[in-house]
């Protein structure tokens, strides 16, 4: 066998999507973007959504949003893609690396607290692997220190926690639809709240200043009513090339369709990982998975000999990987790293497994059979 670590699930359903993309002959910043922006509003429980190009880009914008003082500090889990700290030079702000929970690897609220000090002004709580961080005791927290938050789900959609869908319990959530995510638009994200005066010039950010609907433009450019300045636009705040695509957006429209039942396959799969993996000597999962409550991007183990395992793996053809090396140990963080004891010396037992919604039931015992059989 050759099993992939992810893969994106997509059909006909979406080829038909790109398909009327291509006869309406419009593919850049159009329609369908303000149909996916106004179905994931509704599938999440928001005010507004608004779609990018990337999570990176949400994550950027997210931030920009709140015009901090430049070299004010924003509270980052050091487990977690570059995507989370990178977002926060971007904006000339100091992230501050958090260690993890022992238990969910998620961001520890303990080490989060100790390393607050009053020259912080957000946290990014990063839902890490789909597990839900402890919103209800992070969010009033946040409040009482005058803290935003911003949440990263770029590892989950649609999971509700407590009441609330993640990416809503804070001041602005962001979710990624790159091709290994719960949903793709091949590369894109989306950012919500239930602010909307918060994201009153993101249109304008994410498309080099300009807030204009394109599309309703070109539809006026023939128009004999119009004066002759239908195309004037101004700028007025720094913007970026960040903008979601129709093609992207149409790819989207169908997966968002798809998610509940892609959803509840990798909850399946999760569940037969668990139990075939259960009193496996040196391996454990990777956080305290419920499959039944929440959606995970990611399945995962913690194996003593977890470079040994990965190479055992590898012959049978089966992919792995390790997400992530902790940011607290990158180069690039260096001059920001603060001690993440725990997570640093753990990671060096995390693996990945395959875990996406096309894998089969034959596949997922193939990959517990060449785990149980590792000596």
């Amino acid at each position: 066998m050759n099993i992939r670590l992810f893969k994106p699930s997509v059909g006909q359903e979406e080829l038909d999507n790109i398909k009327a993309a291509f006869e309406r002959s419009w593919i850049g910043l159009g329609p369908n973007v303000n149909e996916f922006e106004e179905e994931w509003a509704k599938f999440v429980g928001s005010e507004i959504a608004i779609g990018v190009n990337s999570a990176t880009a949400a994550l950027h914008l997210a931030i920009a949003c709140f015009n901090f003082p430049k070299g004010k500090k924003v509270l980052v889990p050091s487990q977690t893609f570059a995507a989370t700290a990178t977002a926060v030079l971007y904006n000339d702000l100091v992230p501050v690396f958090v260690d993890s929970d022992p238990v969910t690897l998620g961001i520890d609220l303990d080490d989060m607290k100790a390393k607050y000090d009053e020259d912080c002004v957000a946290v990014i709580p990063v839902h890490y692997a789909g597990h839900p961080v402890p919103m209800e005791v992070l969010v009033p927290w946040a409040k009482e220190k005058g803290l935003r938050v911003i949440e990263d789900c770029a590892h989950t959609a649609g999971a509700m926690y407590k009441g609330k869908i993640l990416g809503t319990w804070g001041d602005i959530g962001c979710y990624s639809f790159e091709e290994k995510k719960l949903m793709t638009t091949g590369d894109g994200g989306m950012m919500v709240t239930n602010d909307p005066e918060l994201f009153k010039d993101v249109k304008a950010m994410r498309w080099v200043g300009i807030d204009k609907d394109n599309w309703k433009t070109a539809q006026s450019y023939t128009d004999e009513k119009r004066d002759a300045m239908h195309w004037f636009y101004e700028i007025n705040v720094l913007g970026y090339k960040y903008n979601m695509n129709d093609l992207a957006a149409a790819i989207g429209l169908a997966q968002l369709k798809k998610l509940p039942a892609m959803n509840a396959r990798r909850s399946e799969i999760i569940q037969k990982y668990m139990d075939g993996l259960q009193g496996v000597e040196g391996v454990m999962p990777l956080l305290p998975f419920e499959p039944s409550n929440y959606c995970y991007q990611m399945f995962g183990i913690r194996a003593d000999r977890r470079d040994e395992l990965m190479i055992h793996l590898k012959s049978k053809g089966i992919a792995t990987g390790c997400h992530y090396t902790p940011l607290s140990m990158q180069p690039l963080f260096t001059p920001y790293a603060k001690d993440c004891g725990f997570i640093e010396a753990e990671s060096e037992r995390l693996m990945t497994l395959p875990l996406h919604a096309d894998l089969t039931d034959e596949e997922v015992e193939y990959v517990i059979e060449n785990i149980r059989a590792f000596k």
